[in-house]
C-alpha cells in the first residue's frame, strides 16, 4: 500500500522555452473548465534533490480540482536548464520566472504559492512585476539577512552548508538524504515516505546538478537582501510557516509580514519546513482559503 504523504509517480511534464531563452520543465493539472481562469504557479524549495513534484506533489490533485496549476522546476534544478546565474540572484530568477509566463501566455496575474527559495523568488517578482501576481504564499523563505535572533543561524548560511555537507565526503546518498530531511524539513521524521528521500536523492545525482554543488554560490548570482522590496509589494501576501521550522523561528516571517503592506501570518502547529509535505489536507485548507478570498491590491 503506498504511503499516505507519497505523492506518487511524477506525472509527464513538458518543456517550455521561456522568452528569455531558458528551457522550464512545467507540469500542468487544470481543474474544472469554470475554474480555469484562476492559475496557481508554485516554485518549490531549495534543498538538494528538489523539485516541482517532490515539494508540491501530494498537494497537487487537490490544488488542482479548483484552479488550474502549474508546477515549475526553477532553474538549476529538477528537469530544467541550468545556467549559470548572472548579476543580483532574485532579479535575475524574477525576470526569467517572468519570461516563463510570457511564453505560457500567462498575461493575467497569477497565484504564487512558494516554499523557501522560490518564495524569495516570488519576493522579487511580485515587487518588481506587481502586474504578474495576484496573490502569494510564502513558506521558509529568507528574503533578508537579518532578524530578532539576528545574527541568523550559520551567518544565514544554512542552505549553503547544507549543500556542502550533503555533495561533500562520499557524495550524495539514500542515507545523507533522509537525514537532511528528517533534521532540517520535516517535524516527524517518522513520516517521511522513502519514495519522496529516493526521488530527491535520484535528482540530486543529475551530472549538472552536482556540478553546480561543487562550486560556491557565485554560480547561484550576487546575493540581495529584499528589504526595500517587501515594503512595496501590493498584493496580499501570507506567510505560513512552521512552528518547529529549523531555518528560521516564527519571529522572522513576523517581522516579514510588517514589512508588507498586506503581510498576513499563519503558523502551523506540528510541522517543519514543508508543511505541503507534512499536513498536505491542512496546507491546502488554508492557502486555500486565503486565495479564494476577496482580496485586492493595495495602492502604494
Amino acid at each position: 500500500m503506498m504511503h499516505p504523504l507519497d505523492p506518487g509517480p511524477e506525472p509527464v511534464g513538458r518543456t517550455v522555452t521561456a522568452t528569455d531563452g531558458v528551457d522550464y520543465h512545467v507540469i500542468e493539472c487544470a481543474g474544472p473548465a469554470n475554474s480555469t481562469k484562476l492559475v496557481a504557479v508554485f516554485l518549490h524549495g531549495g534543498g538538494p534533490g528538489c523539485s516541482s513534484w517532490t515539494d508540491f506533489g501530494c498537494v497537487a490533485p487537490m490544488f488542482a480540482a479548483g484552479r488550474r496549476c502549474v508546477f515549475v522546476d526553477l532553474v538549476q534544478y529538477g528537469k530544467s536548464s541550468k545556467p549559470v546565474i548572472r548579476g543580483p540572484r532574485w532579479s535575475w530568477l524574477a525576470a526569467s520566472m517572468v519570461s516563463l509566463f510570457d511564453a505560457m501566455e500567462l498575461r493575467e496575474p497569477v497565484d504564487l504559492v512558494c516554499n523557501s527559495w522560490g518564495g524569495t523568488i516570488a519576493i522579487a517578482l511580485a515587487s518588481e512585476h506587481p502586474a504578474r501576481v495576484r496573490s502569494m504564499v510564502i513558506t521558509g523563505s529568507m528574503p533578508v539577512f537579518y532578524g530578532p535572533l539576528a545574527p541568523l543561524p550559520d551567518g544565514a548560511r544554512r542552505g549553503r552548508n547544507v549543500r556542502d555537507a550533503y555533495f561533500g565526503g562520499e557524495g550524495p546518498t539514500f542515507d545523507k538524504m533522509r537525514r537532511l530531511m528528517a533534521e532540517l524539513e520535516w517535524y516527524d521524521a517518522s513520516l517521511i515516505p522513502d519514495a519522496t528521500v529516493q526521488r530527491r536523492y535520484e535528482q540530486s545525482l543529475d551530472r549538472e546538478e552536482m556540478s553546480l554543488a561543487a562550486h560556491s554560490d557565485d554560480l547561484r548570482g550576487e546575493w540581495q537582501d529584499l528589504e526595500n522590496h517587501l515594503r512595496t509589494i501590493a498584493c496580499p501576501t501570507l506567510f505560513a510557516w512552521g512552528m518547529y521550522d529549523a531555518f528560521l523561528t516564527p519571529d522572522y516571517p513576523l517581522m516579514l509580514a510588517r514589512m508588507v503592506p498586506r503581510g498576513q501570518l499563519y503558523i502551523m502547529d506540528h510541522a517543519s519546513h514543508h508543511l505541503q509535505e507534512e499536513r498536505p489536507a491542512d496546507y491546502h485548507a488554508m492557502v486555500s482559503a486565503f486565495l479564494n478570498s476577496n482580496q485586492t491590491a493595495v495602492t502604494l
